[in-house]
């Protein structure tokens, strides 16, 4: 049996990402968690929250551990999987990353070691600043990757010579159209995975009459801030979403599962694409029920979703539903 190398490089870059993407979205809000922790710890003297910290920081160690070991290897397969994609793009993605390792992460994995080794031999007020330290360095990480995933999305600031890029302005590549959407939809979904983790292991010791006065500590907190940022996310979402509509109309025709831009956009819960045959062999759909955006997006595509779904020059894709963006 023949297998699409292409296909097979894609299967497998997803899986790795897919995996890798569990544990920056934890820790990022984990850590700035932490930070609070003991922020909280300095002002009341309560011990209570120096325990609490010192609980969530060896969940950090080992979820950041195994970020940085399935990180290595995602990698590596830029330029196993996309070799081509690596050569031409490497000028602008390849700093892009080196910066994030050069500011974010020798800048989290020091104060990481402080935060760890440091308990009861350096005073309060270090052990604080370095688990603010270790937040701040979790949100640089995320700005410098997220900048080269959106350039990838929505790229500036670059020359093309001979069928290679070349960066001309820096500015512009950083801070590409889509990049405030990106790294602000991130963020905030990193702090309420966060938020959600600590509810249910509050919860968890509340129902099991157990450490009632901690689980009551997680539980008040997680709360407070998913209700602050539970409605925020909405709002940046929906302006993700006109970005994308904006620069990339194919991808949300792509991602809503409509071929046809001439018709009114349904909505679709559940569709299995038919990419020879530009249609849906089966779908769920609500009847024009698609958002006023999408129909915008209908009605400035005339040629719907119809693209290759052998492109191999960019190795990311998102899953919604069942169906898998082809147009990125």
């Amino acid at each position: 049996m023949d297998f699409d190398p292409v296909l097979l490089a894609r299967l497998q870059f997803a899986f790795t990402i897919s995996f890798h993407i569990i544990f920056p979205s934890f820790t990022i809000g984990l850590a700035a968690y932490i930070a609070t922790l003991l922020a909280m710890w300095l002002r009341s003297g309560e011990d209570r929250y120096q325990l609490l910290a010192r609980f969530w920081t060896k969940i950090f160690a080992v979820s950041f551990g195994m970020g940085v070991v399935s990180g290595i290897v995602l990698s590596y397969q830029f330029g196993t999987n996309w070799s081509r994609f690596s050569v031409v793009t490497g000028n602008v993605i390849g700093p892009a990353i080196g910066y994030e390792v050069l500011t974010a992460f020798f800048l989290e994995a020091t104060f990481l070691g402080v935060l760890l080794f440091g308990w009861n031999k350096v005073p309060p007020w270090l052990s604080a600043l370095s688990a603010a330290i270790v937040a701040v360095g979790t949100a640089i990480s995320a700005f410098w990757i997220l900048s080269a995933n959106s350039w990838m999305q929505t790229p500036a600031g670059h020359e093309v010579r001979d069928g290679i890029a070349y960066p001309v302005d820096w500015v512009a590549i950083i801070f590409n159209p889509s990049f405030p959407y990106r790294l602000a939809h991130m963020l905030t979904a990193a702090y309420l995975t966060t938020a959600f983790v600590v509810l249910a292991v509050g919860a968890r010791y509340l129902v099991a009459g157990r450490h009632e006065a901690d689980g009551r500590t997680m539980v008040r907190m997680a709360i407070g801030m998913i209700a602050v940022l539970a409605p925020l996310q909405l709002f940046l979402g929906d302006q993700h979403g006109l970005n994308t509509l904006k620069y990339q109309p194919i991808k949300v025709a792509a991602m809503e599962a409509h071929w046809d831009g001439s018709k009114p956009g349904d909505f679709h819960i559940f569709a299995w694409p038919d990419e020879k045959n530009e249609t849906n062999r089966f779908e769920i759909s609500i009847p024009r029920g698609a958002s006023s955006g999408d129909e915008v997006a209908m009605e400035k595509i005339t040629t719907g979703a119809s693209c290759p779904w052998n492109l191999s020059t960019v190795p990311t894709r998102t899953l919604r539903g069942v169906w898998v963006e082809a147009c990125i």
